[in-house]
C-alpha cells in the first residue's frame, strides 16, 4: 500500500509545471531515513532543493517538505 502511495506522489510531481515552483510532496516509508531519502530522490529528479516541513512516526515514518528551485 505505501508503494502505491509514493508512486501515485511521484507521478504527481512529474505532472506539475514547474514554472514557478514551490512544491508540497510527501514521502512514506517504514523508517525516517528511507522517507527521507524519497523526498531527496523527488527533489533531485526536478533539479530542487527541498526543507522538510514535518515529520512523524506511527507504524510508518510520513515526511512532508517543501521542494524549491
Amino acid at each position: 500500500m505505501k508503494n502505491i502511495k509514493t508512486f501515485v506522489a511521484v507521478i504527481a510531481l512529474s505532472v506539475v509545471s514547474f514554472a514557478s515552483f514551490a512544491q508540497s510532496v510527501t514521502a512514506l516509508a517504514s523508517t525516517l531515513d528511507a522517507a527521507e531519502a524519497q523526498i531527496a530522490a523527488q527533489a533531485h529528479q526536478v533539479g530542487a532543493s527541498y526543507k522538510i516541513t514535518g515529520a512523524r512516526f506511527n507504524n510508518g515514518a510520513y515526511i512532508s517538505a517543501e521542494l524549491t528551485k
